[in-house]
């Protein structure tokens, strides 16, 4: 089953793959290289310009894998408690949302309305700045008015998850396209 962005245990996924595909690549050039030198006994012949170009596409995958070699994704219990506390609001997790000047690790995310509340386990994240990131594209996107909160306690995250999956319990929220929309907006500019 393909673990799909958003999803628990994306970034664990990604990172496999990522690893695998750059041995794979790397392995190729070694031997297109190998190839071209026993064949014509010199490093001069054109599969050595092969080796080369197909050095370019190894190293994209070696460069994906090392920036998302550090970041881990939400633990089990963790997921398991917001699984059960806010079923029924929009949840994500194991994100790395970039920016022109950072790249920032996001545990889990709950949309619900124009609310939006994310937990960072890694003080790494800012969590002003990443909120302000997120509620900059969300406007360029025509999503004026958000409220952005990201909490490193994940307790307090929790609670305010929970209270928001109260609400949309009561008030059985008819935006649930719109929340996707949103969702599917913070997913884009993830790793």
């Amino acid at each position: 089953m393909k673990t799909e962005k958003g999803q628990k245990g994306y970034l664990k996924a990604r990172k496999q793959k990522y690893l695998i595909a750059s041995v794979v690549e790397f392995a190729v050039v070694i031997a297109v290289f190998v190839t071209g030198y026993i064949q014509t006994g010199s490093r001069l012949n054109l599969l050595t310009v092969v080796a080369v170009v197909g050095c370019l596409p190894a190293a994209k995958m070696l460069v994906e894998f090392i920036t998302m070699a550090p970041y881990k994704g939400i633990s089990d219990e963790k997921y398991q408690k917001l699984e059960e506390h806010a079923p029924l609001i929009l949840r994500a997790y194991d994100m790395i949302i970039t920016s022109s000047q950072k790249v920032m690790p996001l545990d889990a995310v709950v949309v619900s309305g124009h609310v939006i509340c994310g937990y960072a386990s890694t003080p790494k994240t800012d969590e002003t700045v990443l909120a302000q990131h997120m509620k900059e594209i969300l406007k360029n996107n025509h999503y004026d008015k958000m409220t952005i909160k990201i909490f490193h306690d994940y307790k307090a995250f929790l609670s305010r998850a929970e209270g928001m999956n109260n609400i949309a319990a009561v008030e059985k929220n008819e935006s649930l396209r719109r929340e996707r929309a949103i969702l599917k907006i913070i997913l884009n500019i993830s790793m």
